[in-house]
């Protein structure tokens, strides 16, 4: 199956995004099943950086590491799950408009089933992403569009 694409602009500058979008802190506030996200290294966020992820999927709530594979600010980033029945593997992008003023944020999505991840990611993981990932992205657009953002 292919990736879940999904493309919003953002009245703010690709260095806004990209600072608020990256930021594990931020996770639970513009994604819905996001429930926690925690770095488990310290210094500048990079390739190779790991966040603990909590999300709610379907009933139950599953702990995830997930890792940096790509950190180009202020343009792309690039996750993976390390471990976990369902790992997700996430790729965005940040294009500049109106000279900088604005951002077109593509967000990318796939699954990778481990064990009972193989059953889950179908049935479970990936209807739910078709859901949410349009209203991660309006979320996204209405937080950081107010003006205190």
């Amino acid at each position: 199956m292919s990736a879940i694409r999904e493309v919003i602009d953002v009245d703010r500058s690709p260095d806004d995004v990209y600072a608020y979008v990256t930021d594990p802190s931020h996770l639970p506030e513009w994604q819905l099943s996001a429930v926690s996200a925690e770095r488990l290294d310290e210094g500048p966020l990079h390739t190779g950086s790991r966040v603990r992820v909590t999300r709610r999927l379907g009933t139950r709530e599953f702990p995830m590491t997930v890792e940096y594979t790509e950190h180009a600010p202020p343009y792309s980033w690039g996750l993976r799950g390390i471990d976990g029945p369902v790992r997700p593997r996430v790729h965005g992008e940040i294009e500049p408009l109106d000279e900088g003023r604005r951002s077109r944020v593509t967000v990318e999505l796939d699954f990778e089933g481990h064990g009972m991840g193989k059953l889950f990611v179908p049935l479970v993981a990936r209807p739910q992403a078709r859901k949410e990932l349009p209203r991660d992205e309006q979320l996204l657009k209405d937080l950081l569009e107010q003006p205190s953002a």
